[in-house]
């Protein structure tokens, strides 16, 4: 055997371990073969879960539209009569209008129509306690409360809290605490700047004159 042939040997012999070691790594790189219960399997809990989302979804769903007829069911209990309420505070207006332009001689002669009209008042108001129909009467010096009340005008008043009810002018009512017609007053507007300090300097203006006036009686 010459020196290039064994040389050659030499190089399969090395080739060999190598090519065997290429051909385990590519066995193993290589994907086993799925096992078909295995995956049927994942494909049934896949769907089990995708169904179980829509039924959660569904339920969820169900309960939103369950609370929202029961809304609406309380609503329309509640404020179903908002509009036939407003109408009716117009007649009870103007039994209210009829009984303060009655005097003493209409009264006495017409004394059976005005007991009616005021029972008439009494039983439409009893009729709104019923359907959870409340006045709002503001009292003089109250706070002005937006959500209650509308401002008819302002004007200053001496002693009067800027802001407080100055004067009543027409009731309000609310339904099931709803603002069904709000109460109609006047407010105290706020003084203009310097009207305290003039006030005060008058009032120092006639204690100073006083004791002048006081005194010439007695000088006399």
């Amino acid at each position: 055997m010459t020196m290039s042939q064994n040389q050659n040997h030499e190089n399969d012999r090395i080739e060999q371990p190598e090519a065997q070691a290429e051909a385990e790594a590519g066995a193993s790189a290589a994907p086993e073969p799925a096992d078909p219960v295995e995956a049927e399997l994942e494909a049934l809990r896949a769907e089990r879960d995708s169904l179980r989302d829509k039924l959660m979804r569904a339920l969820a769903e169900a309960e939103n539209i369950r609370k929202r007829a029961e809304r609406d069911r309380k609503e329309a209990e509640a404020y179903g009569g908002t509009k036939l309420a407003r109408d009716v505070l117009d007649v009870y207006d103007n039994l209210g209008r009829a009984l303060a332009a009655a005097d003493e001689a209409a009264r006495k002669h017409a004394r059976a129509l005005i007991e009616g009209i005021e029972l008439t008042q009494r039983e439409l108001l009893a009729a709104f306690a019923k359907n959870k129909i409340e006045q709002v009467t503001p009292e003089i010096g109250e706070k002005f409360d937006p959500k209650l009340h509308q401002a008819m005008f302002e004007a200053p008043v001496p002693n009067a809290e800027p802001g407080t009810v100055i004067q009543v002018m027409q009731h309000g009512f609310t339904i099931s605490g709803r603002l069904l017609r709000p109460a109609m007053v006047g407010v105290a507007a706020a003084r203009p700047a310097g009207a305290g300090e003039q006030d005060a300097a008058g009032g120092q203006g006639a204690e100073a004159e006083a004791p002048a006036d006081a005194g010439g009686p007695e000088a006399q």
